[in-house]
């Protein structure tokens, strides 16, 4: 006992950790009276002889008889501090928990801070309790004296313990001495306690000298960072079906002429209406869907490119399931696009990679890229340029790559702003762009010389353009919530057609026509499916199609009244 006590008083000349002292009167911990001051009390002492001297009240829900007396000042004391933020206005007012009395305590983060670390790092810290008879120091007191009861941010090395850790140099030498032991080297001596390195050690000793062979130490491995599925050289497909062929030998590539026969016929030979109602849909994105593309010429399969990095091809006339899954962007798809007979499709993503992949094997066949980010990919329509493709670029320039050599043929570098659209007109000999800079170019195909530049004050970008099945218009989407038509010879404005009503300002989203050119389509922002009459220019239906932004659609080429729309919330759906 005499060396606990001896600990506490040095332990009692400590200062105010968490400055208890500062405090304001009102705000001072209710500790009571000393028992040498005589207090007229009304109550009479409820036990005279109190064997643990207590100042503070301890009470648990099973104890019969209180030990202490309470003030009447200090049990009318009003409430201080903030409200309590949780409501519960009765939460603290019984603060006797099994544990002992809660006492309410404030201090700053940064006394807490300081003396957390002091307990967690030297061993001790100051006992916040406002009781007087708690010993002041948690922990270890021997540890405390040691450092003079200081916290850790208070620490500070003394100046001969800085000059021991002090590194030191070699004497200078002396300024006689040019060489040999002793010699001067001026400011230039080495550190005490490292080796000197002479200026041919490392030099191969020539003479017969017996030199100690080194083990050479093991190398440790360094493990490789796992690359990611769809990486660089890592792409994959995955087939969903149960198997590749069916009983003769076909793949999915071929066109299910038992279910629809009419699939070979010449597209837009029949009238077509406005669909009504949806007949199916396709899930399995998990995020939104950008872009949407049917097979050419028949439509039975279905390409889809979303922000969830992935491709996936769907089957549209026998069971409407996804057939394939291609892995192999590590960002969202923007743009795809099938080659003239399907075999083949082009994708590119915000990974700044193009890739062209085989469509009935899953195999990525060659990758493309510039370091910029492409936002369409196009192919030329020739039969004899399969090999040559367009790319739209974030860097303002449309680049013509030859796939046979990977190379980058020809660059058209006008633009002011990033590559939104490339349509093929004029049998496929010019080339329209569209860009972020508001303007319409037209090209000479492999001249990167502009022929027509359509740019007005009024114009809006236009980040979507679709061809007219007569070949003889363009309609832009233009952000202004219209839909303009240009025609392909002379790329003038057709200023009686204009298709409005429409909202779609800030989403590029794809214009549509019917096979047979009756109808012209848009999605637009709020979920809808718009649906005009090219003739008239007035809106025949509206259509609640998907919960967010419609961003593509596209009419089947030999149905009636067939439309699938993609949205961004990731569903893609055949209407009828």
């Amino acid at each position: 006992m005499s060396a606990y006590s001896s600990d506490e008083d040095n332990v009692t000349n400590i200062n105010d950790a968490f400055g208890l002292s500062k405090l304001p009167t009102s705000k001072k911990p209710r500790i009571q009276q000393s028992q040498d001051k005589l207090v007229s009390q009304a109550a009479p002492h409820v036990l005279a002889e109190d064997p643990l001297n207590q100042t503070s009240l301890v009470t648990r829900p099973t104890d019969t008889q209180m030990n202490v007396n309470i003030p009447y000042s200090d049990m009318m004391l009003p409430l201080q501090g903030p409200q309590n933020p949780f409501g519960d206005s009765n939460r603290f007012i019984n603060q006797n928990a099994l544990a002992g009395h809660v006492e309410e305590q404030a201090m700053s983060d940064h006394a807490f801070n300081a003396q957390h670390l002091t307990h967690s790092i030297l061993g001790y810290s100051v006992n916040p309790s406002v009781d007087p008879n708690a010993p002041s120091i948690l922990g270890s007191i021997d540890k405390a004296l040691e450092n003079g009861f200081a916290t850790i941010d208070t620490l500070r090395a003394t100046n001969s313990q800085k000059k021991e850790l002090k590194r030191k140099r070699k004497n200078k030498g002396d300024l006689e001495v040019v060489d040999g032991a002793g010699s001067y080297v001026g400011p230039w001596a080495a550190w005490d306690g490292e080796e000197e390195i002479g200026f041919l050690d490392g030099v191969e000793d020539t003479g017969d000298q017996p030199q100690e062979e080194e083990e050479p130490e093991p190398t440790i491995p360094k493990k490789k960072a796992k690359p990611k599925p769809g990486a660089y050289g890592q792409e994959t497909s995955v087939f969903h079906g149960k198997s590749m062929t069916d009983y003769q030998g076909r793949t999915y590539m071929h066109p299910p002429l038992s279910e629809a026969p009419h699939i070979v016929n010449e597209a837009g030979s029949q009238e077509t209406f406005i669909p009504k109602s949806c007949i199916h849909t396709w899930t399995g994105h998990t995020q939104g869907v950008s872009v949407i593309r049917l097979f050419p010429e028949t439509g039975h399969l279905l390409l889809s490119g979303s922000m969830d990095t992935k491709i996936k091809l769907w089957d549209v006339y026998t069971h409407g399931n996804c057939l394939r899954t291609f892995h192999g962007h590590v960002q969202a798809v923007k743009d795809v696009t099938f080659s003239n007979d399907g075999r083949k499709f082009l994708s590119c993503g915000y990974d700044r990679q193009m890739k062209l992949w085989d469509t009935e094997t899953g195999q990525c066949l060659k990758r493309f890229s510039n370091g910029k980010t492409p936002y369409v990919v196009r192919f030329h329509p020739d039969e004899d340029k399969q090999h040559i493709f367009l790319a739209g670029m974030s860097d303002k320039k449309i680049i013509q790559y030859d796939m046979n050599s990977g190379e980058i043929t020809q660059e058209y570098d006008q633009h002011l702003g990033p590559v939104n659209t490339i349509t093929f007109v004029d049998e496929n000999r010019r080339f329209v762009t569209t860009s972020d800079d508001k303007t319409i170019r037209a090209w000479d195909y492999d001249i990167p010389v502009v022929i027509k530049y359509i740019a007005e004050p009024h114009m809006h970008s236009m980040p979507a353009v679709t061809l007219h099945p007569s070949k003889k218009y363009f309609a832009a989407q233009s952000l202004d919530n219209q839909i303009l038509i240009y025609s392909t010879d002379n790329f003038r404005q057709n200023r009686k057609k204009r298709f409005a009503g429409h909202s779609v300002a800030g989403y590029a989203c794809q214009v549509g026509f019917s096979p047979d050119g009756k109808w012209i389509s848009s999605g637009d922002g709020e979920g809808n499916v718009v649906f005009w009459d090219w003739k008239t220019g007035r809106i025949k239906s509206r259509l609640q199609a998907h919960s967010k932004v419609v961003i593509a659609h596209e009419w089947l080429p030999h149905e009636s009244s067939k439309v699938v729309t993609a949205s961004w919330d990731g569903l893609i759906k055949l209407w009828d």
